[in-house]
């Protein structure tokens, strides 16, 4: 058995790589064999989280700069998304490297959400046939590789989805000839399998989803033949006994919930677009700690700005990005590394 750090006891080795920020985890899986089974292992991510040395940054699904077409003031096609990471801490900003199947931008409307310290993405469109796909790619940030998932079992868009103890819970969205869903799945992400769920009281396309403790919310959403006319109610998914239930009145109806709702403090839900005027257009919001990232314009064409805001009736406070993550935000997830 090599030691993890020559001259060191075995527990003081194991916390100074525990130490180790997660940007240098792929370089330090190089040292020996050792470090990189430690560095990769569950039992590891684990510990770092008990003790409290992970991070959390939000993972964005964020417009590229715009290619210019041969007048250079059109843009030369329509908009392409790839990985943006934000650390609220030091304030830094980078980007994941693109989707080996996708090199040129992500699928459209493509669906993300955070697992043990991975990044899931999972179906959307084909940035260039605009058809719908079933792909699923898991993000590891210890090796900053994508690998494939599994499929998912049916094509689905604009569904909800939200992660519990290392499984991903859809639900809702449209089938390939736009009728909507009420049917749920669950993805469970180690063993890289899908499962069936019991299916929701109504169809919900174009809801959102969200995990609170030990129950995968379900937010509005509209039938097949009610286009756009979202409903107030919510269906909330209890993990424990596999039983859905109904909420009235959870959410406004007539307001798209996607990528905007928040939960107060009293457990009630609200749109992050409300809470300013700054991003009332476009909102797109993720929540970390007690901080949130709330990106938005004022008007529709308008400059695209970031805000980290504490609870729902704080202020917000400039984040100042680069140029090229200046993008509109579709969506995003924080994801603890």
């Amino acid at each position: 058995m090599i030691e993890l750090i020559p001259g060191l006891p075995e527990e003081l080795g194991h916390e100074c790589l525990t130490r180790l920020h997660y940007s240098t985890h792929r370089v330090a899986s190089r040292v020996c064999r050792r470090w990189q089974d430690l560095l990769q292992s569950r039992d590891f991510y684990n510990h770092r989280k008990q003790s409290g040395r992970t991070h959390k940054p939000a993972c964005l699904v964020q417009a590229l700069p715009v290619q210019t077409g041969v007048d250079e003031t059109k843009a030369a096609g329509p908009p392409v998304y790839g990985v943006s990471v934000f650390d609220p801490v030091s304030g830094n900003w980078d980007r994941v490297d693109p989707v080996p199947k996708y090199p040129h931008g992500l699928p459209m409307f493509c669906q993300v959400t955070a697992c043990e310290g991975k990044l899931v993405l999972m179906g959307g469109w084909d940035p260039a046939s605009y058809q719908p796909v079933r792909d699923v790619f898991v993000y590891e940030f210890t090796t900053q590789r994508w690998t494939r998932g599994k499929d998912m079992p049916e094509t689905r868009s604009f569904f909800a989805a939200g992660e519990y103890n290392g499984r991903v819970y859809v639900a809702g969205g449209h089938d390939q000839n736009k009728n909507a869903l009420k049917s749920a799945r669950v993805y469970d992400v180690r063993k890289n399998e899908w499962s069936e769920l019991a299916g929701m009281s109504q169809e919900r396309d174009e809801c959102e989803g969200f995990v609170s403790g030990s129950e995968f919310w379900v937010v509005s959403g509209y039938c097949t033949d009610s286009q756009g006319c979202f409903v107030g109610c919510a269906e909330v998914y209890e993990i424990g006994s596999g039983q859905w239930s109904r909420v009235e009145d959870a959410w406004r109806a007539g307001q798209c919930p996607r990528s905007c709702v928040g939960v107060g403090k009293d457990g009630k839900l609200f749109c992050w677009g409300d809470c300013d005027s700054r991003v009332g257009v476009g909102t797109s919001a993720v929540e970390l700690g007690p901080w949130a990232l709330v990106s938005g314009s004022a008007y529709q064409g308008g400059a695209q700005g970031s805000f980290l805001v504490e609870g729902q009736n704080g202020k917000l406070r400039n984040v100042e990005a680069p140029a090229e993550f200046s993008g509109f935000v579709q969506s995003g997830c924080c994801v603890e590394i």
